[in-house]
């Protein structure tokens, strides 16, 4: 059902986050009507999207009520019921990614299971139920061991690491949680790899960017990342870009992965925008947030090269201070005439992500360093 003013599609998209957010922005540009399945009103992108419509994605009426007003369904997050997700495939209705793809984002065993299975880099792994477990793999691949949660962990969230067979064990016993085992691996850093992909097979990939990290929370990306060799650069793009086609991902795919001497592993797979693409709003031909939408419309893929040498995104964290904090503070930081400021509507609580700040030049630690110092002044009203 396109558009009656425009004859173009209408995309919704299950979530109101700051991803449907910064959707919306680019559905602007492009004429299309974006809907947003939001939680609550004040949803970061409820707060934006004039057709939102506030509803529980869990709830198979909701999500069917809200997908019949769309031409094509998408995520900004990978929690809705794959079996919701199924029925309303099997109704006709649109939906990317879709259910066959979706399996190895929301349970990280199977995604595990399956990379391995294509002969993909991964780290070595186990599933474990029992302390015996976990001691068998320790046995063979030494302490510590790094123990994920299947499903629903982000942020650093649903990741332990495990020491010895007492670090182990209250873990174990909760009962509450599918838990795996991995190696810990000895990496240099962390990277990410940004594809997209039509429903007809076309796809583009972004340079790959350095990621850094802190308590399980991004804090930085640097686009391209430093010091990275073309060779290696280019592997893991046709890594991502070949995961993306053997699991038929269609719109976006984030492969994050372990920089090692001897080449990268993949550490997680998301199916949505993602967070190491945010600097793609201001340092490339097309963010990524537009290329989802032309991805998931079957529409040609725009240019994916950068517009600067250098693209430094900072996330924005929450203060002690409030919003009225964050407020007075937002003048400073636009005092550098380079910087970008992007502020998702939330509210303020500590360690939040609020927003990101995208900065683009010539000089990675130069950048960084202003990058930083605008974000650390938002949080918390360090010197600018």
């Amino acid at each position: 059902m396109p558009n009656p003013h425009t004859a173009l599609p209408v995309v919704g998209m299950v979530g109101g986050g700051q991803l449907a957010r910064m959707t919306q922005q680019a559905a602007i540009a492009l004429g299309i009507e974006f809907r947003v399945l939001a939680d609550s009103p004040i949803d970061s992108a409820a707060l934006v999207a004039a057709n939102t419509t506030v509803g529980d994605y869990r709830d198979f009426e909701d999500l069917a009520a809200f997908a019949a007003t769309c031409d094509v369904v998408t995520f900004d997050h990978e929690h809705v019921p794959l079996s919701h997700v199924e029925k309303l495939t099997s109704s006709g209705v649109l939906i990317y990614p879709g259910a066959h793809a979706l399996p190895y984002v929301q349970d990280k065993i199977r995604m595990r299971e399956r990379l391995a299975q294509l002969g993909m880099p991964v780290p070595a792994w186990a599933a474990v139920e029992t302390v015996e477990d976990v001691e068998q793999f320790a046995s063979e691949h030494g302490w510590p061991v790094v123990a994920k949660a299947a499903s629903g962990g982000y942020d650093g969230k649903g990741v332990w690491l495990l020491r010895s067979s007492d670090d182990a064990r209250p873990l174990l016993a909760r009962g509450d949680v599918r838990l795996f085992v991995e190696e810990n691996v000895a990496f240099t850093r962390e990277l990410a790899a940004l594809v997209a992909r039509t429903p007809s097979g076309n796809s583009t990939a972004w340079p790959i960017v350095e990621t850094v990290q802190s308590d399980g929370v991004c804090v930085e990306v640097v686009a391209p990342a430093p010091t990275l060799d073309d060779a290696k650069a280019q592997a893991a793009q046709q890594l991502a870009l070949r995961i993306a086609d053997e699991l038929d991902v269609v719109g976006l795919l984030a492969v994050e992965l372990f920089d090692r001497p001897g080449g990268v592993v993949v550490n997680e797979l998301a199916m949505r925008p993602h967070n190491s693409g945010h600097w793609t709003i201001d340092g490339s031909t097309t963010s990524q947030f537009e290329q989802h939408l032309r991805a998931v419309l079957d529409w040609p893929l725009g240019d994916t090269a950068a517009t600067a040498p250098v693209t430094v995104m900072s996330n924005v964290l929450g203060g002690d201070d409030g919003n009225a904090g964050l407020a007075t503070r937002v003048p400073d930081v636009l005092d550098d005439p380079d910087l970008h400021l992007h502020l998702y509507g939330k509210g303020v609580r500590p360690g939040r992500k609020i927003g990101h700040v995208n900065i683009c030049g010539d000089d990675v630690a130069t950048l960084r360093a202003r990058a930083t110092r605008a974000a650390d002044h938002l949080r918390r009203g360090a010197a600018t």
